[in-house]
Formats: structure tokens, C-alpha cells, sequence
């Protein structure tokens, strides 16, 4: 463990993260509603002006493009404060900025300067692209890793929940005090205040990287972190996949505006709603997904997530919908876009290297930004502009999109999609306990030693960690049809106790290789996982190894911790494979709970260690 990583351990203790974490969570809120109601606001006295319906449809590329272009050049600058600076520093002095936004705000609005408002907005977001960052880059450094999922799902739920209410607030705010909005810019003011002074009770944590330079060449920046992101094939494409996701957000803001006037025919008010039923719903699937991620970064949810984006798209297209209908559609909409995000944007925050997270958040955040701008707004203008399409039909290309970008993801990793049908089990057939998580090592290559090791022991320890595992597995039940598409997904390595000495020094190269390089390597105090045999009992139970020798070689030969596994309560009756069939069989019982224990780390790699666990031995 480096000594930055320690530093920000001692600093996240779990006697006090909870402090800083909720601190943190309503200087976020307060932030996010005050944009929100001040752009807002500025739009409903846009619309007061009488601007034609063209006007207003060549007028929404443009307002995306201005509100996007603060994050697209300061976001790098922002990752540059995060990793130089203690990000407690940072969020406060942007807090200290928005208190001088809010000013500019009071000035446009008492003075009714247009020019002075939409510069109080983009002040507004410049605070927003600078403090990004570092609102994300606090949730690991605060948060245990267990507890980031659940983090994150309460930050997407609160921002949601402040684009709600800053949404109806500046109605609200218009009506009140029509003529007189300089009462508006006081209240700004004092929520800055009162944002800055909850800012103050953020954890402490220390600086990230000290030695790291500005570059004013933001583009150039971007550009390094893009490459350096190529090297992690996860945390790639988890970058666009974020990117795709507020894409397909801002693309479709407008189009549920058009498509409640030119449709649904609502008024305003009622076409508020509709964007506070698309917003709620991403709000409680973030939280949702952080909760059901089980305390690990769950990216089986993605492919769930992408799922709901593209049918509810297709729904929405329907004809004849009624207004409680769409609202209920675009809730799940939402819902499914939260199941989508909240671990995209966990993968982000927790797979860089501490010292590299600013910049790869600021990266993220620019090309998000850019998919928010100019990408949205150029297909906005295309669609409806010079293609003159229609609300209902813009939905169905974005869920054919949607369902483009799916395949695509699950091609390139089709671990997503493993996880996926894992985490539908364990949610339905079985029930998981994880015990002794933290003696999981966060990164680098490991050992795993499991007291044994069917196929489903092996399913169940994937789904427990979000750490990808590579078991060894006995070569003639890796040829199985009903377990090779699995294995090869798994990166399953193949063994057999009759290959040659050769063979297997090949195998002991490819196993220290990849703990190396920084991999997750199974194997069972057998050695590796076998085919099950019939007892006289009816009841399957893992042949017995003939490559013990192999396992002591690894031992011997590995230079990295070796975590000692006991899955206990197993549905062993799940798949059942003997040197004469294959069989799927139902659980007699749904539920069932299973216990996953992981012992400590070991240092030492002296075969002659006992490895054996047991229930009792890992509580």
C-alpha cells in the first residue's frame, strides 16, 4: 500500500467519514439547486421577452453550448486544484466563488441586464466545472471502499433532487417577485453563504499529488488523461459510457419539452413536471443502484441500465399516451438511467491511481460536458431542425442508440454481462453474505486460496467482490459445453494432472504473469476446479484434485498476498457435471443464504502455511 493510500486511510476512519460525508452531500445540494434556480429563472424571463417559436427552437443549441462550454475549459483546470490541492480546500474556495456569482446574479436581475445574467450563469457553472472534481474525488477519500456505491447513489439522488427543487423554486421565484427579482439574487446569496459555511465540515484529507503542474493547454491535457485511460480497458469504457449518458440527457431535456407542447399540448407548468418525473426517477435509481450494489461497485447494473433506457424510449414513442402515462414512463426512464450511471461513475472515481483521480475526473467531466454541448446540441439541431423530426420519433433513436451502445459495451466486456445474470441470482435463487471484505487487497495482484471450488462457488466469489478473478480450472470441465462460454469469460486458466512438465511451467509462468500485472488469481487447496462426482448420498461434491504439486508450485512462486476463501452454503444443486452429463437443476430452495469469508492477507508464500479455513474461523 503507498503512502498516499495510508495518509488517506488514516483520514476516513470509520469514527468520523460520516460527518464529513453528509457535509459534504448538502454543500453539493446547495450548489446544484442555486444553478439550477438561477438558470431557470433566467430562462422564464427570457420567454417573458416574446420570442417566436423558431426563435426559441434555434435559441436551445445555442443555450446548451454556453451553459457546457465553463465545464468543457475550466473541468481540467478543476482536476489540476483536486490533485494539488486538499479538495476540502478547493470546494471551499469554490464555495467563496459562488458567493461572488451570486452578486453578479443580484446585479443582472435588480439592473434587468441580460448580458450581466447569463454572465452570473456561466460564473455559476465555472464554480460547478472547478468543484466537480473534487466533489467526487472526496467520495473515495471519505468514504470506505464498501460504502462508495451507496455514496454515490446518494450524491446522484441528491443533485437530482436539487434539480427538482431549484427547477420549481425559480417558478416559484418568478411569480413572487415579478418586477422586483433583486430579492432573488438576496436569497442566492445567503444559500452561497450557507453553502460555504457546511462546506467547512468536510473531512480533512490530505493532497493527492503536490508535485503535479498546471497546463494551460487544457486540450493537450485531456487529451494525455484519454490515452492514459486506454491503458485500464474498464475504466475506457466507463468514460464514454458516461459520456453517452448525459449525451443522451441533454438530447432529450429538450425533446420532452417539445414533446409535452407540440403532443401532449401542457402548458408550462405541467411540462415542468414531466422534467421533475424524468429527474426524480434518475434520483431514486441512483440511490437504488448504490444500495443494491451490495457494498461493491456493481457494473452488472450497466447492462440492466441500458436495458430500461432503450425499452422505456420505445414506449414513449407510442401513440395516444396520455399525461400520467408519460410521466410515469419517463420516471422509469429516469429510474433505468440511474441504474446505468451510478456505477459508470463509481468505476471513475475509484479505478485511477490516487494521485492521477482529479485529472481523470476533470477528463471525464470535459468529455461529458462535451456530449452535453456540442455533440447534443448538433444532434438536437440536425433532428429537429433541419430534419424535421418529430418528438416520438427522436425517442426511438435515441433507444436504438441506446441498444447500439449496449451491444457494443457488452461485446467489449462481457464480464458486464456475467455480472449482470450473477447479480439476478444472488438476488433471487441465493442470498450472499460477504464477510471480511476488507482483507480483500483494493489493487494489485492477489492469491485467492478457497478451502474448495466448484463452478458455483466460483459464480458465487465473482459476484461477491467487484474484483475480477481468475480461477484455475481442470482442462476437460473447461471443454464442457455448458461451462466453456463462462470459463472464457472468466479468463479461466486450463490445467490438467496429465499435461507435461512443460505445460506446466507454462501454466506457473501464466499465473505469475498475471498476479504481476496486477490480477486476481483462484486456485483451491486442491489446485484447481474439477468436475463434480455423484456421493452415495445424491449430493455433488468436487473431484478430487491430481494436481497438488501445481498449487505448491504457485505458492512457492508468487510474490503478492494470498487470501485464504470459505464459500459455505453453496446451492450445489444449481449445475451438477459428472464424467457423464451435465445437468441444470432448481434449488429446492430460494434464498438460500450463502457465506462468502475472506481471511486476512498472508505475506508469506511458505506452502507449508495453513491455508485451510472454516466458518468459524473467519468471524
Amino acid at each position: 500500500m503507498s503512502a498516499g493510500k495510508s495518509q488517506l486511510l488514516e483520514h476516513t476512519s470509520p469514527s468520523h467519514w460520516r460527518t464529513g460525508f453528509w457535509s459534504l452531500i448538502v454543500t453539493q445540494f446547495q450548489g446544484a439547486f442555486s444553478e439550477n434556480a438561477l438558470k431557470n429563472l433566467v430562462i422564464f424571463v427570457v420567454f417573458g421577452l416574446g420570442l417566436s417559436e423558431t426563435q426559441k427552437n434555434e435559441l436551445v443549441p445555442i443555450v446548451m453550448l454556453v451553459f457546457a462550454m465553463p465545464f468543457i475549459i475550466f473541468s481540467m483546470a478543476g482536476g489540476y486544484f483536486a490533485d494539488r490541492f486538499s479538495k476540502r480546500s478547493v470546494t471551499i474556495g469554490t464555495k467563496i466563488f459562488e458567493i461572488c456569482s451570486a452578486v453578479c446574479a443580484l446585479a443582472g436581475l435588480a439592473l434587468r441586464n441580460l448580458p450581466l445574467e447569463f454572465t452570473a450563469i456561466f460564473l455559476l457553472d465555472t464554480q460547478g466545472a472547478v468543484f466537480g472534481p473534487s466533489k467526487y474525488g472526496l467520495l473515495p477519500e471519505i468514504l470506505p471502499e464498501q460504502e462508495l456505491s451507496w455514496g454515490n447513489g446518494i450524491i446522484e439522488l441528491g443533485t437530482f433532487l436539487a434539480i427538482i427543487s431549484g427547477t420549481i423554486a425559480s417558478g416559484f421565484l418568478s411569480d413572487t417577485f415579478r418586477g422586483r427579482q433583486q430579492w432573488s439574487g438576496v436569497i442566492l446569496i445567503t444559500l452561497a453563504v450557507f453553502g460555504t459555511l457546511t462546506s467547512l465540515g468536510i473531512s480533512r484529507v490530505p493532497v493527492a499529488n503536490p508535485a503535479r503542474k498546471f497546463h494551460a493547454n487544457f486540450v493537450t491535457e485531456v487529451w494525455r488523461e484519454v490515452q492514459e485511460a486506454r491503458k485500464d480497458h474498464v475504466l475506457w469504457l466507463a468514460l464514454w459510457g458516461s459520456t453517452y449518458f448525459w449525451f443522451l440527457a441533454a438530447l432529450l431535456q429538450p425533446i420532452i419539452i417539445l414533446y409535452g407542447k407540440d403532443v401532449l399540448h401542457l402548458s408550462d407548468t405541467h411540462n415542468g413536471f414531466l422534467q421533475g418525473a424524468l429527474a426524480i426517477g434518475i434520483g431514486v435509481g441512483s440511490f437504488a443502484a448504490g444500495h443494491l450494489s451490495g457494498g461493491k461497485i456493481e457494473y452488472g447494473l450497466i447492462p440492466l441500465g441500458a436495458l430500461g433506457l432503450t425499452v422505456f424510449s420505445v414506449a414513449l414513442a407510442a401513440s395516444h399516451l396520455t399525461f400520467a402515462s408519460v410521466l410515469v414512463l419517463l420516471a422509469f426512464l429516469g429510474f433505468f438511467g440511474g441504474f446505468f450511471v451510478v456505477p459508470i461513475q463509481a468505476l471513475i472515481e475509484y479505478r485511477p491511481e490516487v494521485e492521477r483521480r482529479g485529472a481523470m475526473l476533470a477528463t471525464a467531466g470535459v468529455l461529458s460536458f462535451i456530449g452535453i454541448g456540442p455533440v447534443a446540441a448538433g444532434a438536437y439541431y440536425l433532428l429537429t431542425v433541419s430534419l424535421h423530426l418529430s418528438a416520438p420519433s427522436v425517442f426511438i433513436i435515441g433507444s436504438g442508440l441506446t441498444l447500439v451502445a449496449t451491444i457494443g459495451a457488452v461485446v467489449l466486456l462481457p464480464d458486464s454481462l456475467l455480472r449482470f445474470i450473477l447479480w439476478l441470482a444472488t438476488h433471487s435463487i441465493c442470498r450472499i453474505r460477504v464477510e471480511g471484505r476488507a482483507n480483500i487487497p483494493e489493487r494489485g495482484g492477489a492469491l485467492f486460496v478457497a478451502n474448495h471450488m466448484s463452478f458455483v462457488d466460483a459464480l458465487l466469489l465473482t459476484a461477491s467482490t467487484d474484483r475480477h478473478i481468475r480461477f484455475l480450472m481442470d482442462r476437460d470441465f473447461y471443454e464442457r459445453p455448458a461451462v466453456h462460454t463462462f470459463a472464457r469469460v472468466l479468463r479461466a486458466i486450463p490445467v490438467s494432472p496429465l499435461q507435461r512438465p512443460t505445460e506446466t511451467v507454462k501454466t506457473l509462468r501464466e499465473v505469475t504473469n498475471a498476479i504481476r500485472n496486477g490480477e486476481v488469481i483462484c486456485i483451491s487447496e486442491a489446485g484447481e476446479m474439477a468436475p463434480a462426482r455423484e456421493s452415495s448420498a445424491g449430493e455433488s461434491s468436487p473431484r478430487k484434485s491430481m494436481t497438488s504439486s501445481l498449487r505448491q508450485q504457485i505458492l512457492e512462486a508468487v510474490d503478492a498476498p494470498i487470501v485464504a476463501v470459505n464459500v459455505s452454503g453453496a446451492p450445489e444443486s444449481l449445475l451438477r457435471i459428472d464424467a457423464r452429463r451435465s445437468s441444470w437443476k432448481f434449488p429446492r430452495r430460494l434464498l438460500a443464504p450463502v457465506t462468502v469469508s475472506f481471511v486476512a492477507a498472508l505475506q508469506s508464500l511458505n506452502p507449508a502455511n495453513n491455508l485451510h479455513t472454516s466458518p468459524q474461523s473467519t468471524r
